[in-house]
């Protein structure tokens, strides 16, 4: 069995890198200290959000995926999406990271797995 990263390492990791590049991080919701879901809403100058999920896939490792469909872009949609999956997954981790290049970002956030 290979070791996996704990989420709260994942999680503290994300932040940091945000915060190093000049942008802000902030925990929604706390999860799961060691293998919580995590969902990140990545935002530029609080616009044009994107929802990513780290989903395990059938080969045994981690991906980020955009979630939430018709939840981006609309406040309201996106809180409701985002209290189905607390409701669904309470040990979920939910963060906002609002930061410089969100497409950049996304791209290297599977170096983290």
């Amino acid at each position: 069995m290979e070791a996996r990263l704990a989420t709260s390492v994942l999680v503290t990791a994300l932040m940091r890198r945000a915060e190093s590049e000049g942008g802000f991080a902030a925990i929604l919701s706390k999860g799961d200290s060691t293998a919580g879901a995590v969902i990140v809403i990545l935002a530029e100058k609080g616009r044009n959000a994107r929802i990513l999920e780290r989903i395990l896939t059938p080969e045994g490792h981690y991906s980020w995926q955009d979630v939430g469909g018709q939840a981006v872009g609309n406040e309201e949609e996106t809180e409701k999406f985002l209290a189905r999956r607390r409701k669904f997954d309470p040990d979920i981790w939910i963060l906002e990271l609002d930061i410089a290049s969100q497409e950049r970002f996304a791209d290297e956030m599977n170096a983290f797995d």
